[in-house]
C-alpha cells in the first residue's frame, strides 16, 4: 500500500472509516470519521504517532506492511480509537517503545494491557531525535482525558494535536479542501467532546500557538494548512463572548407545550433575540451540542408525564449539564394535567450550569390568554438581560 506523503519522511498511515454513525454509543457521526496515524522517518530511527480503532486495525497494518521498523509509538492519547491498534504494532516490531505521558502510561497498561516495561514517559518540553527529525512533547491535559499530549515535528513545523482541532468526517482528501464543512464538523466535534474543557483549552491553545506550525494534524478529520481559520474558529468557541441566542429544546405530546414554544419563540423573534428551538422526538444531539457553544440563553420546555419532565428533556438536560456550556441565563416552560415536580427536576439536572435561572412559566392544561402575557413577559425578562449584558449580536 502506498503511504501518503505529507512532507519529506513525514506520512500518513490513518484509516477513513466512511460508514460508522455512532461514537461511544452516545455522540451522532452524520459523516463518518477518520483514525489519523503518522509515520515520521528520519535518517536513524522512525516513529509511529497514533495508531488507529482497533475496528480498522487491519487497515494501519497493510500500510506498515512495508515499513521495516518501527523504533517507537508516541501515544498522545490512551482511548481506544487512537491507542487500541498499538497491541499489534508491537507485535509486529518487537523492539518498539511506546512513549507517552506518565499517566498514560498507566491508562495504556489498564486499558490495552500493554507490558509496562515496553512504556516509556515522556515529560512536557522532552525532545526525541529521530536523525534529522526532532519531535517535541507537549503537555495538553484535560483535551479531553487527563493524560493527552501534543507532539510537535520542529523541522517540518507539523503539530499533532490528538483530539484538539479534530473533526469527525470521512473524506477523500487528506487536507482540508472545503473549509466551511470542515468547520461545521469541528464544531460539532468541539461542541460533543471539548465543550466542558473550554478553559483547559484556551490556555493550551496559547501553548500552541507560541510555535511556528505550518500544519495542524489532529487525529481525527482533514489536516489544516491554513492553520489560522481553525485557530480562529476555537478562539471564537472558547472565548466568554455569547450570542443573542435562545436555544430550547422541548418535547411535547398533546401540542400544550408545543404551543408554548412557538409562542415563545415568535415573541422573542420579535424582540431581535435568535431562537434556535429543537424537537426532541426528532432531534440529533449534536446539533443541540452545538446550539449551546455560544448561546446566552437555554429555555427548556416539558411536559409533565406523571408527575415528573418528559424521559426526553430530562436526558437533554443531562447531556447540556454535562457539556458546560457557557450559558448565562436559564428558564423552564412547560404544562401540567393535574399536579407535579417537573420545574425542580429539570432545575436539579442542570444544576451545574453556572446560569441566572429566571422565573418559569407552567401552565395547566392548554396554554390561554394569561399564560401567554406570562410568556410575553418571559420574552421580555431575556431580552433585556441580552441587552443589559451587551449580548447583541
Amino acid at each position: 500500500m502506498e503511504l501518503k506523503k505529507i512532507k519529506e519522511g513525514v506520512f500518513w498511515v490513518g484509516a477513513v472509516d466512511w460508514d460508522r454513525r455512532l461514537f461511544d454509543s452516545l455522540i451522532p457521526l452524520p459523516d463518518g470519521t477518520s483514525y489519523n496515524s503518522f509515520l515520521v522517518r528520519g535518517s536513524e530511527k522512525t516513529a509511529l504517532i497514533d495508531t488507529v480503532d482497533p475496528s480498522k486495525s487491519a487497515v494501519l497494518m497493510a500500510a506498515l506492511e512495508g515499513v521495516d521498523r518501527i523504533d517507537y509509538i508516541v501515544s498522545n492519547h490512551s482511548e481506544q480509537d487512537h491507542s487500541g491498534t498499538i497491541p499489534l504494532v508491537l507485535e509486529k516490531y518487537k523492539s518498539a517503545k511506546v512513549l507517552a505521558s506518565a499517566k498514560g502510561r498507566e491508562f495504556l497498561v489498564d486499558l490495552l494491557n500493554i507490558p509496562i516495561e515496553r512504556i516509556t514517559a515522556v515529560s512536557d518540553g522532552e525532545t526525541l531525535q529521530l536523525g534529522g527529525k526532532t519531535l517535541e512533547f507537549i503537555s495538553t491535559p484535560w483535551v479531553h482525558w487527563p493524560e493527552t499530549i501534543s507532539t510537535y515535528l520542529r523541522e517540518d513545523k507539523i503539530i499533532f494535536t490528538c483530539d484538539m482541532f479534530g473533526s469527525h468526517l470521512a473524506a477523500s482528501s487528506l487536507y482540508v479542501d472545503d473549509e466551511a464543512k470542515v468547520c461545521e464538523a469541528a464544531k460539532r466535534y468541539y461542541a460533543e467532546v471539548m465543550m466542558p474543557f473550554r478553559t483547559t483549552i484556551r490556555k493550551h491553545m496559547e501553548k500552541v500557538e507560541k510555535y511556528a506550525v505550518d500544519i495542524i494534524a489532529p487525529s481525527h478529520g482533514p489536516l489544516h494548512r491554513n492553520v489560522k481559520c481553525i485557530l480562529d474558529a476555537h478562539r471564537e468557541w472558547v472565548s466568554d463572548d455569547l450570542s443573542n441566542t435562545v436555544v430550547i429544546p422541548y418535547a411535547t405530546m398533546h401540542g400544550s407545550t408545543e404551543l408554548m414554544v412557538d409562542y415563545l419563540t415568535d415573541a422573542l423573534i420579535g424582540l431581535g433575540v435568535k431562537v434556535e428551538k429543537y424537537n426532541l422526538a426528532v432531534t440529533d444531539n449534536g446539533k443541540l451540542a452545538m446550539s449551546v457553544v455560544d448561546a446566552a440563553t437555554l429555555v427548556v420546555a416539558s411536559p409533565t408525564v406523571l408527575t415528573g419532565a418528559h424521559p426526553a428533556v430530562i436526558s437533554a438536560a443531562f447531556l447540556i449539564n454535562a457539556l458546560r456550556p457557557k450559558l448565562k441565563f436559564a428558564s423552564i416552560i412547560g404544562t401540567y394535567g393535574w399536579a407535579g415536580k417537573m420545574v425542580e427536576q429539570v432545575t436539579s439536572t442542570i444544576s451545574s450550569l453556572k446560569v441566572e435561572m429566571i422565573e418559569p412559566v407552567i401552565v395547566k392544561g392548554r396554554p390561554k390568554g394569561d399564560d401567554f402575557k406570562k410568556l410575553d413577559d418571559l420574552a421580555a425578562k431575556i431580552a433585556k438581560r441580552h441587552k443589559d449584558n451587551n449580548i447583541t449580536k
